[in-house]
């Protein structure tokens, strides 16, 4: 391990402990363990998947490691403590949970990303950070290093789990229509597929075939579907899979995606379908004669043939952000909704807080202004604001209707006046809407775990919203030359891997674009001089390493990345050095 100085770890402040039994847990409750901070925040994609990296972890270390998952908020709606108990038990966190609401641990670690991973020692010494996912291989080779280093404390978790909830659905993600009325919806934390009567209020049929957190839900076209031989496909979201479904028997085939995640390059190229890495298919649609998946967990539409049983990428570059223009090299951030209507794709882009569509070859923004801007505001759509919205549906009459989610509403897009309209509030989470054949609006209301019917000839309203920004620290930076250094280690046991070309890259670039005179574009070194000019705004920085285990036949070889989006404020009296982590040791 490198060796340099010595830092003690900041104690553990937040507003509250989750999964502790209501107990504060201090660093000297945790002396003589290992502790791997998880520094998230629930509406990010990359910080889901660290938590299901980190479950093999918890379970190979349990004796001697400590996971706890640092909650530091980017929206308005992650901050209420209600809605963090609610999403540490949909996604399944089985570790304690700090409630950092000021984000005063997100600073005293000097976090830029999420998610971000710091490693205690057993004497309390911090020895390791590293930005975002894709760091298991590495962490279980540091805590080999560590355990080695004995002073070990066995047993005793400070976790306690909750009361188990009895309700019909879990934390529901999409719902579809089938032939006949009935409906059917993902249960997304049960992990099944539900049919339901036309009313949502009675379950007719679960089919369980090994999902993982399912999600979208797409019905096939009748030929398609007896070509292909299945009726539905399911975005089997966790388990990184496209997973069809025959109505009448139950009977579930995998039928794209290899069951690994994400971790290569974009091309333009059509795969086999099954064995293609896919990464947290979150919705689907039928489009161009094809499926469109919302691939959320790399910011990329995509789209499938499951005749051919081909995929390959739609939308999108894997650059979180928001850029329009022709597709593919446009910006997305989590697409999490889909609704084809005639030549346009309407999109939820989530993290974007925007609603989006594709036509003719190109995508627009209907509403969204970036990554740190939401709120919940009417009128104008160049001036209304959502809050991470997770599902939307075209209506008949052309309009469209979007899923606010973290503004618990169901707001109404009208494309000929270009304004945003509320017609429901107070709801919990919504995550989908569907319009039935029959014209009726239904609600997919996951944090109360139901179906519900919109009221009926419910009207427009305006609401007074406001404007809402992360409360996210900016970085301060100095107007003229700031160099931008990103730290990577290789993890133990692992050297740079160059038997394929250069083992790092790194691109950057600016919104708005006037921010970063210099410096922008696409470069094989992990350190770059920028010039910026006075403003706000944010540095889209992505950066990635190339390993291989070292010393070793048939080595491993591995692959880390990172996207910031890291908020700026560019005046006279900023730093001259902005550096980020993707992979660090201190001792």
């Amino acid at each position: 391990m490198a060796k340099g100085p010595r830092v003690r770890a900041p104690e553990l402040r937040g507003r509250a402990w989750l999964n502790t039994g209501g107990a504060a847990v201090t660093l000297a409750d945790l002396r003589g363990k290992i502790v791997l901070l998880d520094f998230w925040t629930f509406c990010c994609i990359n910080c889901l998947h660290v938590l299901d990296e980190l479950r093999p972890l918890e379970q190979k270390y349990g004796d001697v490691l400590v996971v706890i998952g640092v909650h530091s908020p980017k929206f308005e709606h992650e901050r209420d403590p209600a809605a963090l108990a609610a999403a540490v038990e949909r996604y399944g966190v089985h570790h304690p949970v700090l409630d950092d609401v000021d984000m005063t641990m997100w600073q005293q670690y000097a976090a830029k990303a999420w998610p971000t991973l710091a490693v205690i020692d057993q004497h309390g010494y911090l020895v390791a950070s590293m930005a975002g996912e894709g760091h298991a291989e590495g962490l279980s080779r540091l805590i080999d290093e560590l355990v080695g280093q004995g002073g070990l404390r066995v047993g005793d978790s400070p976790y306690v789990p909750p009361a188990p909830a009895e309700t019909m659905l879990r934390f529901p993600g999409k719902a579809i229509e089938l032939p006949g009325g009935n409906l059917l919806v993902s249960d997304s934390a049960r992990h099944a597929v539900v049919s339901l009567d036309p009313t949502g209020q009675t379950e007719i049929r679960r089919f369980e075939g090994g999902f993982a957190e399912p999600q979208g839900l797409l019905l096939l076209p009748e030929k398609t579907a007896e070509i292909a031989g299945y009726d539905v496909i399911v975005a089997d979201t966790v388990n990184h899979l496209l997973r069809g479904l025959k109505l009448d028997t139950g009977e579930v085939t995998t039928v794209a995606g290899s069951g690994r995640p994400w971790r290569s390059t974009v091309d333009d190229h059509a795969h086999d379908a099954l064995a293609a890495d896919l990464s947290s298919p979150w919705d689907l649609a039928w489009f161009d004669d094809k499926v469109i998946i919302a691939m959320a967990g790399i910011h990329q539409l995509w789209w499938f043939d499951p005749v051919r049983r081909t995929v390959g990428v739609y939308a999108g570059t894997t650059v979180e952000s928001l850029r329009d223009g022709p597709i593919p090299d446009v910006w997305m951030a989590q697409p999490s909704g889909l609704s084809a209507a005639g030549d346009r794709l309407w999109i939820a882009d989530s993290e974007t807080s925007a609603l989006r569509w594709i036509e003719n070859g190109e995508m627009h923004t209907a509403v969204g202004q970036g990554l740190f801007d939401f709120g919940h505001v009417d009128g104008p759509a160049a001036e209304a604001l959502l809050q991470h919205p997770l599902g939307v549906a075209a209506l008949p009459d052309g309009d469209v209707l979007i899923a606010d989610t973290y503004n618990g509403a169901i707001r109404r897009y009208d494309p000929a006046t270009r304004t945003v309209s509320t017609i429901d509030s107070g709801l919990a989470e919504p995550s989908d809407v569907l319009v039935t054949g029959a014209g009726e609006v239904l609600v997919v209301e996951s944090g109360a775990h139901r179906v519900v019917r919109l009221a009926p000839g419910a009207v427009s309203s305006t609401v007074s919203g406001e404007r809402q920004r992360t409360e996210r620290p900016p970085s301060l930076l100095a107007a003229g030359e700031v160099t931008l250094d990103v730290i990577f280690t290789p993890a133990p046991g692992q050297k740079l891997d160059e038997q394929f070309g250069p083992s790092t890259r790194l691109t950057v670039s600016a919104s708005p674009p006037g921010l970063l005179v210099e410096g922008g574009g696409v470069t094989t070194q992990l350190s770059r001089r920028l010039v910026l000019a006075e403003g706000t705004g944010v540095l889209q920085v992505v950066a990635q390493a190339a390993t291989c285990d070292a010393d070793v036949e048939h080595a491993a070889c591995h692959l880390t990345r990172q996207d910031w989006g890291v908020p700026i404020v560019v005046g006279s009296d900023g730093d001259v050095r902005l550096p980020l982590v993707l992979r660090g040791l201190d001792a």
